[in-house]
């Protein structure tokens, strides 16, 4: 077969596109992967290393958390080559560029992703009128200010914790990515109970057995230092991260974090994945054949989508986070229902729900194109 077409399957991708603009230094790629529900929704990434491979994965995660949610949407995810913290004027430009000339493909909503947030989705809204996560002053509902999608991890935590050894009060939690998501799966936990002992950015880390004060964490962030600055623990690169122990780990950054190289480094009970793809298929076996219960990134990490979808079809944020509790509490108690029925693996579980609502979406479709 064409290498072109190495990632299609039964599901897709309906088509892969890539922008170059040479003049600002443009190269992006977008990947729509199935539309049978409805436009696709995925997050715009911006990193100096993003790949093909890295925004097929992603789309099709989305393709999955989507279903899976049982929103009217399907699955997409764009990528932008630099560096997220280049001059702004310069990423403005690269970004409004970017989708001029997306302009037309009205399958792909724009959302924020890492290396990106809501006034990106402004600008992009400026240029093509499609986008969400967007700023109150212009009708979105910011997702990564309220924290969506760490509130819809702390409401997996309440149905994961049934399955583990461990009650939710005096819960250790160590956070990889202490960005616009892992800060507030760390905010909702610890108001429920749960200790923060840990946390990493791209440029350190810090252990405290005893606590850490998630507020002066995220003021640190809010400075533009780095979490190792927090006076209080040890601290460490953020591959450090990896070894410290605690009760619940919730990788919050990049893919494939955890990998079969690593994950017996992993001194955890509950992994949530606050980020898509974190931990390879293979070490999510090696970890569930060592007792530690893994939720799979597009059910746990759903609360973004869902707010996102809520502020597209003009919801206010109140009926957000009641959207996000409701879907997000039925999906991860169906899926990890399943996963101690069948005896199979959560993501086993979880991409069998998926699948089977996307399948059922494409049967009222005469192609899934148009």
């Amino acid at each position: 077969m064409d290498d072109t077409f190495k990632y299609a399957d039964q599901l897709g991708p309906l088509k892969i596109m890539h922008v170059h603009e040479p003049k600002i230094g443009l190269k992006g790629i977008l990947v729509v992967d199935n539309v049978a529900a409805g436009p696709s929704i995925g997050g715009l990434r911006m990193a100096t290393d993003v790949s093909l491979d890295e925004c097929f994965r992603l789309a099709r995660a989305m393709t999955m958390k989507n279903a899976a949610a049982g929103l009217a949407h399907g699955g997409g995810k764009s990528v932008l080559f630099g560096d997220p913290y280049m001059p702004l004027d310069q990423k403005e430009e690269l970004i409004r560029c970017f989708a001029a000339a997306l302009k037309g493909e009205e399958h792909y909503i724009f959302g924020p992703d890492m290396g990106t947030d809501e006034v990106c989705m402004a600008w992009i809204k400026d240029e093509i009128g499609r986008s969400v996560g967007l700023p109150a002053e212009v009708g979105g509902i910011p997702l990564d200010v309220i924290g969506a999608t760490g509130f819809g991890i702390s409401v997996v935590a309440d149905i994961a914790i049934k399955y583990c050894d461990f009650d939710m009060k005096g819960a250790r939690i160590v956070v990889q990515g202490f960005g616009s998501v892992g800060k507030h799966g760390a905010r909702f936990l610890t108001e429920k109970g749960a200790v923060l002992v840990g946390a990493a950015d791209s440029r350190g880390s810090v252990y405290n057995p005893d606590g850490l004060d998630v507020e002066a964490l995220m003021n640190l962030k809010k400075e533009g230092k780095t979490v190792a600055d927090y006076k209080e623990g040890k601290k460490g690169d953020r591959e450090d991260v990896i070894a410290m122990e605690c009760d619940i780990w919730i990788p919050a950054a990049r893919p494939d974090v955890i990998h079969d190289d690593n994950a017996d480094r992993l001194k955890t009970k509950l992994i949530i994945s606050g980020a898509n793809i974190p931990v390879t298929h293979s070490a999510e076996k090696a970890l569930h054949e060592r007792g530690i219960l893994c939720v799979p990134d597009f059910i746990a990490n759903a609360g973004g989508v869902i707010c996102a979808a809520v502020e597209y079809h003009e919801g206010n944020e109140t009926i957000a986070f009641q959207t996000i509790e409701e879907k997000i509490h039925t999906n991860t108690k169906e899926v990890l229902e399943r996963m101690d029925k069948e005896r199979i693996l959560p993501r086993q579980a979880a991409v069998e729900l998926a699948t089977e609502r996307v399948k059922n979406a494409m049967t009222y479709k005469r192609w899934n194109v148009f």
